[in-house]
C-alpha cells in the first residue's frame, strides 16, 4: 500500500512540474509590422511542444507605455532603439536581456492601381498635389521618425508637412494607402510586402533616415521563464530565418 502511495505522490509531482512548466505561455509585446513574422515564429515555437506566447501588437509607444504603466509582459520587441533606451533608464528591462534583433527597409508605397513611376523623392510633392502623406505619427513611432528624417534630409519637410495624415501605427499608414484614403506612405518594406492594396514607388536610400534597429528585451518585472526561452529562440539561427523570408534584415 505504501508503495503504491508513494507511487501515486511521485506521479503527482511531476504531473504538478509538468503542468507548471506549461501552465503559463509568453506574453510577448511586439511592434505592429512584425504581425506576420511574429506570428509565424510562435507557432513554429509551439509545434516543437512548447507553449504558444501571447501576441499583442501595436505601435511601439503604445507597447512601451504599457510597460511603464505595469502592464505583465515576458518580452518587449521595439522597432527602435530609442523606447528600448526610454525602459531602460527607468530601470524596466532585465540586465543582459537587451539585443539587436532585426533590420528593415523603409520604403514609399502608393495604392496599386496607380502605376505611374517616381523618378526621386523630389517628385514627391507634385505626386501628392492636393492629396494626403500617410506617416506612423513623426514624433513618436519608430517608422514616422525614420520617414520625417528621410524628407528633413531630402529638404521636402516643411513642404509637404500639412500634407500629412499621421496613423497610430506603421500598419494604420499601410491601411490609408491601401484605401485610396492617403496618395502616398512611407512604411517598412515588410509591411508592403503583405499588403495587395498598395505597391512599392520607390526605396529609400539608408543613408537619409536612423539605422532601422528592432530590439529584444524582457522586462524586469517578468517571473516567467517562457519569456526568455522564447527569445532564444527568436535570436537563434531557425528564428531568424522565419524573419528573413518575410523581408527582414539582420540588424546593423
Amino acid at each position: 500500500m505504501s508503495s503504491l502511495f508513494g507511487r501515486f505522490l511521485f506521479l503527482l509531482a511531476a504531473f504538478a512540474a509538468t503542468s507548471a512548466a506549461r501552465a503559463e505561455p509568453a506574453t510577448v509585446l511586439a511592434a505592429a509590422s512584425l504581425q506576420e513574422s511574429m506570428t509565424a515564429a510562435a507557432d513554429a515555437w509551439a509545434a516543437k511542444g512548447h507553449e504558444r506566447p501571447r501576441l499583442a501588437f501595436a505601435g511601439t509607444p503604445a507597447l512601451a507605455r504599457q510597460i511603464i504603466a505595469g502592464a505583465p509582459a515576458d518580452l518587449f520587441v521595439s522597432a527602435d532603439e530609442r523606447w528600448a533606451d526610454t525602459l531602460d533608464r527607468r530601470g524596466l528591462l532585465r540586465r543582459g536581456s537587451r539585443a539587436n534583433f532585426l533590420g528593415n527597409r523603409l520604403v514609399l508605397v502608393v495604392p496599386a492601381a496607380d502605376l505611374r513611376p517616381l523618378r526621386s523623392l523630389r517628385e514627391l510633392p507634385a505626386r501628392i498635389g492636393d492629396g494626403r502623406l500617410a506617416l506612423a505619427d513623426p514624433q513618436s513611432v519608430p517608422a514616422g521618425r525614420y520617414a520625417r528624417a528621410t524628407l528633413e534630409q531630402a529638404g521636402l519637410w516643411a513642404r509637404l508637412a500639412p500634407s500629412v495624415v499621421q496613423a497610430d501605427n506603421v500598419r494604420a499608414a499601410l491601411l490609408l494607402v491601401a484605401r485610396g484614403t492617403a496618395a502616398a506612405g512611407f512604411v517598412y518594406a515588410t509591411d508592403a510586402f503583405v499588403e495587395p492594396g498598395v505597391r512599392i514607388a520607390g526605396r529609400v536610400p539608408a543613408a537619409l533616415h536612423p539605422p532601422i534597429r528592432y530590439v529584444l528585451a524582457i522586462p524586469v518585472a517578468s517571473r516567467n521563464p517562457a519569456g526568455a526561452a522564447f527569445r532564444a529562440f527568436l535570436l537563434s539561427g531557425e528564428g531568424q530565418r522565419i524573419f528573413r523570408r518575410a523581408g527582414f534584415l539582420a540588424p546593423r
